[in-house]
């Protein structure tokens, strides 16, 4: 059963796979929808086959199909396809991420589905997009990640190209098309209408590359990596202190002079040079060199003691093993867990979006196996005739 929330009662059709649209989908059983996911009876979505494994079952899949059902559909197949299009009869969406143009030489494309069932939402997630020169391109993560500029703008200066350490690329894409989905149902309160969401990767990778456009734009000048610093704000940076880095975020004048007295160092707030944002930004390296003369006298918690005490943005550089042990991620159960009956109980990100009219359970039901919910699914659409 679907968990509590705002989507209980909606019904999507979810023929996606690997990360984007899976992603998307997952987000929506989160609040509350019902996800029926369609999957090719030869071996299933592709990521069920991507390590790593526990007892043979792909950690990868559990942690991206939480709560949802699976069918197991040849679309090109008439008596499978006939099965799909009473599913879609009783849908509020329908979720793709193949290439463009599959879904309609499968029959089943924004035009045909809208006349057959003008209340439908299509939501589509592909690496480019619907329309465009690179429409028809194939594209992975790594790929938009590339070509939609964020590469660029990781790493450090002189190093090679450098990949975001998540699949930003997959990730956005699904966040922007469960917004796009969420809007749509919202419009077809109003006007009883379906319509089509169309989210290219690489659309996504472009609408996140915030200031860097901005400042391209406003001096001409081509922006690149810069490690850990931000390029309009200093300091705002990873710093050495005596047995690791730290991460101190002092976003205004207020709080640079807080830090530098918590430093013991009001001669570097007393400084011409660092006196306003633009200053120290353009002398960040000096600025950088007499903060960690302070710094690297004592440890890491030390200071993190210090400057949260003082009130200055600061925080550890934490691994994975951290972060699911912090406390604060605990009290905010962004880690939760499924017990799958072969792989056993595992542990997976939370939902980030906590809503006061329902509660955000720790536990949630487990990713199903390939066809695991044929039975009930088909029962559901004899039920409905």
């Amino acid at each position: 059963m679907p968990v509590e929330g705002p989507l209980n009662g909606i019904t999507i059709i979810d023929l996606t796979r690997v990360l984007a649209g899976p992603y998307c989908t997952m987000v929506l059983a989160d609040m509350g929808a019902r996800v029926i996911k369609v999957e090719n009876p030869e071996g299933g979505d592709d990521a069920r086959h991507f390590g790593p494994f526990i007892d043979d079952k792909s950690a990868y899949f559990m942690s991206l199909n939480r709560g949802k059902e699976s069918i197991a559909l040849n679309l090109k197949n008439d008596d499978d396809r006939a099965i799909l299009e009473k599913l879609l009869k009783n849908a509020d969406v329908l979720v793709e991420n193949f290439r463009p143009g599959t879904m309609e030489k499968l029959g089943l494309g924004w035009a045909e589905l809208h006349q057959r069932y003008p209340r439908l939402i299509y939501a589509a997630a592909s690496g480019f997009g619907h329309t465009g020169p690179y429409s028809d391109r194939p594209a992975y993560d790594l790929v938009v990640q590339a070509m939609g500029g964020i590469m660029s703008l990781t790493g450090h200066e002189g190093t090679p190209p450098t990949r975001v350490g998540s699949s930003i690329g997959d990730i956005t894409a699904g966040l922007f098309t469960a917004i796009g989905i969420n809007a749509a149902l919202l419009n077809r309160e109003k006007n009883g209408e379906g319509m089509k969401i169309d989210v290219a990767m690489f659309d996504c990778q472009v609408a996140i590359l915030e200031n860097a456009i901005a400042r391209y734009a406003a001096s001409g000048e081509v922006p690149g990596p810069i490690g850990a610093r931000h390029p309009s704000i200093s300091p705002f940076d990873a710093f050495k202190a005596a047995d690791g880095h730290l991460i101190i975020a002092a976003g205004n004048d207020v709080i640079f002079k807080k830090l530098c007295l918590a430093l013991s160092r009001s001669d570097i707030y007393e400084n011409k040079l660092f006196k306003t944002n633009v200053g120290r930004s353009e002398h960040h390296a000096a600025l950088k060199d007499e903060l960690e003369i302070a710094l690297v006298t004592q440890p890491v918690a030390h200071w993190l003691r210090v400057l949260g005490e003082a009130g200055i943005p600061s925080g550890p550089i934490n691994n994975v093993a951290q972060v699911l042990d912090d406390p604060q991620v605990a009290a905010r159960n962004m880690i939760v867990g499924a017990t799958d009956a072969v792989a056993g109980y595992m542990k997976m990100a939370g939902n980030p979006i906590k809503l006061s009219s329902f509660d955000d359970p720790p536990t949630r039901n487990p990713a199903p196996d390939l066809d695991a919910d044929r039975d009930q699914i088909l029962s559901g659409i004899e039920n409905d005739r």
